[in-house]
């Protein structure tokens, strides 16, 4: 896999990751919703730590600095 987020894309995506979690485990989202929100949050942070979002690649999309 070529990686292809930059660290500001990484940054807000790991930042909406723990907002989604906090919203969870305060009980504000409850439920099988509350589920999907841990479920999306989980993504988020996995393709952080990879820095390869697989949407990217479907649109072509690349914030990663490529060195020259």
């Amino acid at each position: 896999m070529k990686k292809n987020m930059g660290s500001t894309d990484r940054f807000i995506r790991f930042f909406i990751a723990v907002a989604l979690l906090t919203t969870f485990y305060t009980d504000t989202v409850g439920g099988t919703l509350g589920y999907i929100v841990v479920a999306v949050a989980a993504i988020l942070i996995l393709t952080t730590f990879v820095s390869f979002c697989p949407l990217y690649t479907l649109f072509g999309a690349n914030t990663c600095r490529v060195k020259k």
